[in-house]
């Protein structure tokens, strides 16, 4: 076995076990199979699927202004294609919550800059880009804000809806 077999054979063998116990900030590869909303999708991992939720942002609910578009914009920028995960942890819902880029691009940042997700100021850090691309998505009138006043999915999953 060459030098290089061993280390693929090793991470073959204990990926099963990534999801379960995985570190921060690992980086793993995988393609898209599915775009749920704005801020999820399903990727597959040696034929496992995976829901991951980007980190950051927060996108419409399907039902809300916006939801659908929000939802078009990141399959657009994901589906079918390779996805690089900077991997931060699973949230409650059991999701894996990373940081995802789609043929280059940071699909999290291009969902506040396309207008399509807010920056949730409650996981996004005060430093983060997030908030100037928001600032300018909304300065532009992209996307939700075009809506004279958008109403937060954490709102509107208050509000009962």
């Amino acid at each position: 076995m060459g030098d290089a077999a061993l280390p693929r054979l090793l991470a073959s063998a204990a990926f099963p076990l990534l999801f379960a116990v995985i570190p921060a900030h690992a980086d793993v590869l995988a393609r898209v199979v599915s775009v749920h909303d704005g801020d999820t999708l399903t990727v597959l991992i040696e034929r496992r699927q995976v829901k991951v939720r980007l980190t950051g942002i927060d996108a419409p609910e399907l039902r809300q202004p916006f939801g659908t578009r929000s939802k078009q914009s990141l399959s657009e920028l994901c589906f079918g294609k390779m996805a690089s995960l900077d991997v931060r942890g699973r949230d409650r819902y059991r999701r894996t919550i990373a940081q995802v880029t789609c043929d280059g691009k940071d699909a999290n940042a291009e969902q506040v800059r396309r207008g399509y997700a807010w920056t949730y100021t409650r996981y996004a850090p005060a430093r983060s880009p997030l908030h100037a691309m928001q600032n300018e998505a909304r300065a532009a009138n992209r996307g939700l804000w075009t809506d004279p006043a958008p109403v937060p999915p954490w709102n509107w999953r208050r509000n009962g809806h």
